[in-house]
């Protein structure tokens, strides 16, 4: 299944820094048996929504934004994602904060991402730092691959 990661940093797309939370979600997809390449980096806003929109004309079957999903003034990852998504799933988003918070990180409740349904694509989008993305990617590992087969239709 196809799939796409986005970075959202401003820094990171300017070369200010190599981005370390992109690699780590690709490796991650491609552990669960998704086919995706290098993270696309973009500067936060709305080159990020144009990846994303992007990447679900081509067929991702899932995007994986990470970053801009804070509180500062840059952070606008779900203000460009929630114009593309047909349908939110709420759970997936509220799951990724509640673990966060659990593992005893209380600013996880500040993220904003998203999560959503476009097309025949699931969105998420997850936060900038690498143990936010750890953090995810452990509650998103037991239930990607139904969640991505359900949006195209298959059984349960």
């Amino acid at each position: 299944m196809p799939a796409v990661v986005v970075v959202a940093s401003n820094r990171a797309a300017a070369g200010v820094y190599d981005d370390t939370t992109g690699p780590l979600i690709v490796t991650a997809l491609r552990e669960l048996g998704f086919a995706v390449g290098d993270p696309v980096v973009r500067p936060d806003g709305e080159p990020v929504g144009e990846a994303i929109a992007q990447a679900v004309a081509e067929g991702a079957r899932l995007v994986l934004t990470t970053g801009g999903t804070g509180l500062t003034p840059a952070d606008r990852t779900p203000e460009v994602t929630r114009p593309l998504l047909d349908r939110e799933v709420p759970g997936i988003a509220e799951a990724i904060r509640a673990a966060g918070v659990a593992k005893g990180v209380p600013t996880a409740v500040l993220s904003r991402g998203l999560a959503g349904v476009a097309g025949r694509t699931l969105v998420v989008n997850l936060a900038g730092s690498r143990g936010g993305v750890k953090d995810a990617l452990a509650v998103l590992a037991p239930v990607l691959v139904h969640a991505v087969e359900q949006v195209a239709g298959s059984d349960h």
